[in-house]
């Protein structure tokens, strides 16, 4: 049976920490020079509806690390669902490459492709979820803080697709997460309900950033207005203001807290220069691991459909 990677409840809590233990291994052999070809002679179509910097360039230099070849699709090459069904360019790409990569808009094209697929689908981002992100999110707070579970998580700013994936890796590791957000810009209330419910981890909402933020391991943020909704910018920008990461924040936690975001920064709105620069963040740690958490992911579905 055909694996994915859409969503990261795809994977059990046990495939999560053993990904994260590879992606660490991986790491180290990248940076030795002795990362094997474990995708050579692999094709990869890469999707991309959406603009990327950081998604791009560590898909593709990964594949590469790993002996395969990366294809890059726009929507100028084919429209998905428009001029030809989700369900036929799935199985015409199932006879073309080993892997479907897709950075887009609507999650449930996403769904829908890796329903018709017979090689692995990864969603490398939609509006919904950005799973690949948490991967690399999880790695970094590995290193910094030497271990995955029982942390305090505070994501401060909009209810977006960092605050979904932080939700439903709380299905997975046990963590005390908490979304610091407005009135206006709750996350997805179903997805967070559901999670809350299987007892895993203690899920919260705060309204107040100064109390959220008090004995966090972990800040997190994101741009307050993600792409396709940068005409919110002003009325998201009003909505949040009081939930910026900025140094008087950084007082009310501990001096021991990491601060990160995925990038890229809207510097001076969700997170100040002081803070982005300063020695509590780990934000381009994050950015390196895209790299090595991603190339676990491409090899452990790699592996599981050869089994």
């Amino acid at each position: 049976m055909t694996r994915n990677f859409i969503s990261i409840q795809d994977w059990t809590s046990e495939e999560i920490k053993a990904n994260i233990e590879l992606a660490s291994e991986l790491k180290i052999l990248t940076k030795q020079g002795k990362c094997s070809p474990h995708l050579e002679k692999k094709s990869y179509a890469l999707i991309f509806h959406k603009e990327s910097l950081r998604t791009r360039i560590s898909f593709e230099v990964g594949i590469f690390q790993l002996g395969g070849m990366a294809m890059y699709l726009t929507g100028n090459d084919f429209e998905l669902g428009k001029r030809e069904s989700n369900e036929d360019v799935a199985k015409v790409m199932s006879r073309y490459v080993d892997g479907i990569l897709i950075r887009t808009f609507d999650h449930q094209n996403v769904v829908e492709l890796g329903h018709h697929a017979d090689v692995p689908v990864i969603n490398m981002l939609t509006d919904w979820s950005h799973p690949c992100q948490l991967m690399a999110d999880i790695l970094t707070v590995k290193e910094h803080l030497g271990t995955l579970e029982n942390l305090k998580i505070v994501y401060l700013g909009d209810g977006n697709n960092l605050a979904n994936s932080w939700i439903n890796m709380a299905a997975r590791i046990p963590m005390q997460l908490c979304i610091a957000t407005s009135t206006e810009t709750m996350p997805d209330m179903q997805l967070f309900e559901e999670v809350k419910a299987m007892g895993i981890s203690d899920l919260s909402i705060s309204h107040s950033a100064q109390e959220a933020v008090k004995n966090a391991d972990v800040l997190y943020t994101d741009v307050w207005a993600s792409m396709g909704q940068k005409e919110k910018a002003a009325l998201k920008a009003n909505q949040l203001k009081d939930f910026q990461i900025n140094q008087k924040l950084l007082e009310y936690a501990k001096s021991s807290t990491i601060v990160m975001h995925c990038l890229p920064a809207e510097r001076g709105y969700e997170i100040t220069s002081e803070v982005l620069d300063g020695p509590q963040s780990v934000v381009l740690d994050q950015a390196e691991n895209r790299l090595h958490a991603q190339k676990a992911i491409l090899v452990q579905l790699s592996r599981w459909q050869q089994q």
